[in-house]
């Protein structure tokens, strides 16, 4: 039995070694396997490691190198310096614009990148909320320091220059642009936001009558109060337009389709967003801050360049702020129109004025309530009137809801006019 045993023992001994070889060959394969996929994952990690360096040096890049307006951004620290160190007003003011300029056009430009994620219908808001900020921070600085008439003023002016400057250079461009064809827009949405337009002008329009006609149960309270109850109806409406917009009927506002999808989708593919949606929030936050610093020097330089170069205020506070102020507007509002997007102009240059009209003078009533400040709807009698005659022209040029180079060109003419209209008007507020 012994040799039989080992005979046993040695074939099971072969057996044993036949099996396992192919195991152990499969186990070297699998390590071999292993670090190949180890050192692919090492690259791919390196490659991703990277990415993530060189994104924040590509957005910075893109946002505040790229551009040639970009240039204009010295001008910011430039009137700071000024402003501690030799108290030239005039200096500090213009420095200042020029300094708010590219601030707000790439504030523009970050909100179109945003717009990429979140759809047109709510990128034309983003751009007009956005557009308006300039407005705004300065309005609520100027607010603070009890320059109720500055605020009025400005406001007003954003209305007109959007209105008119805007989208009359939209018109103008577009139609240059596209003269082949005819630009059709959505007329339903626009006659919606012509009526908005014309409730807002309703709201400052009373104010101004109870005060002028002397109708008054208590002189000077009354007319507060009726603004301060007016403004919380107006916001009451805008929240409702909002929700109209976006919820309830958001297929009235769908860009109008001329049977173009072929090049619509072509159009489409070219563009795409140069950068992440984090990245254009991020950048919206620090633009809003440095445009919120350099309005404070610009506020308190003001009367000081109104003095210094002879210049009404009125004129400084309705027609070069607002130009500052809506660049971002302009700049997008001109670029969509020669795209042949009449929807995103009308969007960003009537929306601004219903966001202006219905949102930010009175939510700038109700932060004066909250300040103690007595700011109230009357705009006074001639600002009044020009918000209503703009107002009544706008409306009659949308009502066809197509647009060309000429109805541009009237609303250009017409706002130069009421820009001369300020620069010989005397504010009564300031006396003669």
């Amino acid at each position: 039995m012994g040799p039989i045993e080992e005979k046993l023992d040695l074939e099971s001994d072969e057996d044993i070694s036949f099996v396992l070889s192919p195991v152990r060959s499969k186990v070297h394969s699998f390590d071999f396997e292993t670090t190949i996929v180890g050192s692919h994952a090492d690259v791919v990690n390196s490659r991703a490691l990277k990415r993530i360096l060189m994104s924040p040096l590509r957005s910075i890049y893109i946002v505040l190198i790229k551009a040639k307006i970009n240039l204009l951004l010295v001008f910011g620290p430039s009137a700071i310096f000024l402003h501690y160190f030799t108290r030239n007003h005039e200096w500090v003011f213009f420095l200042s614009l020029l300094g708010i300029i590219p601030l707000a056009e790439r504030l523009g430009y970050t909100t179109e990148q945003l717009a990429f994620y979140t759809g047109p219908t709510v990128g034309g808001l983003l751009n007009a909320t956005f557009g308006n900020a300039t407005e705004m921070i300065i309005s609520i600085y100027a607010l603070k320091s009890g320059m109720i008439r500055v605020v009025q003023q400005s406001l007003l002016g954003s209305i007109l220059s959007n209105m008119l400057l805007v989208l009359g250079c939209s018109f103008f461009s577009g139609g240059i642009a596209n003269h082949k064809r005819v630009q059709k827009f959505n007329k339903a949405a626009a006659l919606v936001n012509s009526g908005l337009l014309l409730m807002a002008v309703m709201g400052i329009m009373f104010p101004a009558v109870l005060h002028f006609t002397h109708t008054e149960i208590h002189f000077g309270k009354s007319e507060l109060s009726l603004s301060r109850f007016s403004s919380c109806i107006m916001l009451v409406a805008y929240g409702s337009y909002l929700f109209f917009q976006l919820k309830s009927q958001h297929n009235l506002y769908r860009p109008v389709d001329e049977g173009r999808d072929d090049e619509q989708q072509f159009s489409d593919e070219e563009e795409a967003p140069e950068i992440t949606y984090w990245e254009a929030v991020g950048w919206l936050a620090i633009l809003t801050s440095w445009i919120s610093v350099l309005s404070a020097y610009l506020v308190d330089a003001i009367q000081g360049a109104s003095d210094t170069l002879n210049m009404p205020v009125a004129f400084i506070s309705v027609i070069l702020l607002p130009i500052v102020g809506n660049a971002a507007e302009h700049a997008s509002a001109i670029m969509f129109a020669m795209k042949d997007k009449l929807d995103l102009s009308l969007g960003v240059a009537i929306g601004s004025c219903t966001q202006i009209s219905m949102f930010v003078i009175p939510f700038c009533v109700v932060v004066g309530w909250l300040m103690g400040q007595p700011m109230d709807l009357n705009f006074q009698l001639f600002e009044t009137a020009t918000l209503f005659v703009t107002v009544l022209v706008v409306a009659f040029m949308l009502q066809e809801g197509t647009s060309n180079y000429f109805k541009g060109l009237m609303l250009i003419l017409c706002y130069l006019i009421v820009a001369a209209s300020f620069f010989v008007h005397v504010d009564p507020s300031n006396g003669d």
